[in-house]
């Protein structure tokens, strides 16, 4: 749990309402899923870290790790380094009695130390974009992370923003987790 200070409720981050600081300094990680295309869907999650945002740049660039954060994500692994970085994923994931793989090919775009957009080259999806914004937020720092996506799969676009709403927010309390614990 993280420990609150008055001086952290007096420091409100730009485009967010006192109360939704609040409850981000307390823990919780605010979600907003919205539809994306017939088959896909998209999620904005939001949450606080209580650590420095040249630490969290740090982690979040060190694309291997990923494994670590998001459990599903079984291979992460960067193939080209550069101004545009190119990344390649794995993911498994089971829905019901049926696990499905998916791999994806991403070219990354960095603004050091605010932002990475990564954006879908090649791979199991029809489209893929994923946006990670940083911002200084009291003594931590606010991460926003935006996804959307449409797999290759016809799924109803009800159940992808469904899966977003519930498992983003775990997979962003396992990377805090295992940030904090850094």
């Amino acid at each position: 749990m993280t420990t609150l200070s008055f001086s952290d409720l007096n420091n409100p981050v730009p485009d967010i309402a006192w109360s939704q600081h609040k409850r981000l300094l307390q823990g919780e990680i605010l979600v907003e899923t919205r539809s994306h295309s017939a088959w896909g869907g998209g999620v904005t999650a939001q949450m606080y870290l209580p650590i420095a945002r040249s630490q969290v740049w740090q982690q979040l660039t060190d694309y291997p790790r990923w494994v670590q954060y998001f459990p599903d994500v079984t291979t992460s692994e960067v193939l080209h380094t550069g101004e545009v970085k190119r990344l390649y994923q794995v993911a498994k994931k089971t829905f019901l009695f049926l696990t499905a793989q998916v791999e994806i090919y991403l070219n990354v775009f960095e603004v050091l130390g605010q932002h990475i957009q990564f954006q879908l080259e090649k791979g199991t999806f029809t489209d893929f974009t994923a946006d990670l914004k940083l911002q200084d937020c009291g003594e931590g720092t606010l991460l926003t992370y935006s996804v959307q996506a449409t797999p290759n799969i016809p799924i109803p676009s009800v159940f992808i923003q469904q899966a977003m709403h519930l498992e983003l927010p775990e997979n962003m309390r396992n990377m805090r987790r295992v940030m904090c614990a850094a």
